[in-house]
């Protein structure tokens, strides 16, 4: 049996920057309101003609986290992209990386379990590379929210929120056997899955039969979030599996050098650090600048911190994330 370690990061994100008080033009809503609720301060949202598209940033950020990786396009055995906001309905974004990094032909593999994405695709690419089946896996969170999102009053609650960007990993052998990827833990609970959702189009409720039968106040294809009932489920599920994951190592909530949270609201992680007692200096945000991503958020915020130094060889990084589903998962790396 092998073990995995990440040898190669990136993140994209689009250029345009949008602002609370840009936000506050389109619905009633302002700075102080979106900042105390959520903490962010500004996104980044595709601006149509910029060439951006989910699978595209999905693809840039590989190409950054390939050399770095000192690999080639053609050094990857397997794609796993995680996202919920593919560029078309079918094929998945797999296979559209694999044709913009011109890959040769290798396995692609979609998930889709939306905040809790990229954590279920580094376990999936992590139980491959251990059994020896594959040597470099190329891991990638990537989001386009800003095309479908209601930027009206009726959506304020939620649009405020989201963010566009993409992030990648390569996921390799662990040649040197130090370090690496020690555990990923995952869970699910369905009963709460109408919680944060977003019901069509999908096979049950395609596009005419929602124009149709449904008035413009009571639109589907928009998402759907019981802010406080996914919170509260939040704050605990985050708690569990953190300490789920240290637990299975022999490891303490003192041991974690990073955590690198989901970054679904600013007063979530606050809570989770508080609750861990962990200093300032042991958890990473960046949801101020680019907001929720979904399954971007983990990469891009790794990789900022990687960037900036804060995670160096041998420090125990802990990502955690909860989302829609309801899903959460861990992963409990040593760098």
């Amino acid at each position: 049996m092998y073990s995995s370690k990440i040898t190669g990061l990136g993140y994209y994100v689009p250029e345009n920057v949008v602002t609370n008080d840009d936000l506050a033009k389109l619905m009633d809503t302002n700075d102080a309101w979106i900042q105390e609720r959520t903490g962010i301060k500004e996104r980044r949202h595709i601006k149509k003609g910029d060439g951006n598209s989910t699978s595209i940033m999905g693809a840039k950020a590989s190409r950054i986290a390939l050399d770095r990786a000192e690999l080639s396009p053609d050094d990857i055995d397997m794609i796993v992209f995680a996202t919920l906001s593919p560029d078309m309905y079918f094929p998945g974004g797999g296979v559209e990386v694999q044709e913009m990094l011109g890959m040769r032909t290798v396995p692609a593999l979609d998930v889709r379990n939306q905040c809790s994405g990229f954590i279920y695709a580094i376990s999936v690419a992590d139980q491959f590379v251990k059994t020896g089946m594959y040597k470099h896996i190329l891991v990638i969170g990537s989001e386009n929210h800003s095309g479908g999102l209601d930027f009206s009053d009726r959506g304020r609650s939620v649009s405020v929120i989201f963010g566009d960007g993409a992030g990648a990993a390569i996921v390799s052998r662990n040649e040197s056997g130090e370090g690496g990827i020690l555990s990923t833990h995952l869970h699910s609970e369905g009963k709460h899955k109408d919680e944060l959702s977003l019901k069509g189009p999908s096979t049950g409720y395609w596009v005419p039969q929602i124009i149709a039968e449904n008035p413009q106040e009571d639109i589907p294809y928009y998402p759907y979030m019981n802010g406080q009932f996914v919170f509260k489920h939040a704050i605990v599920r985050f708690a569990e599996v953190i300490q789920e994951g240290l637990e299975s190592n022999d490891l303490e909530v003192g041991d974690i050098d990073m955590l690198i949270p989901h970054q679904a609201n600013l007063r979530i992680s606050q809570f989770i650090q508080h609750k861990l007692k962990l200093e300032d200096d042991k958890v990473f945000n960046n949801i101020q600048k680019y907001g929720n991503t979904t399954a971007a958020s983990i990469p891009i915020a790794l990789t900022e911190a990687w960037e900036m130094g804060k995670i160096k060889k041998g420090d125990l990084v802990v990502l955690a994330a909860f989302g829609s589903g309801f899903t959460w998962g861990s992963a409990i790396i040593r760098w």
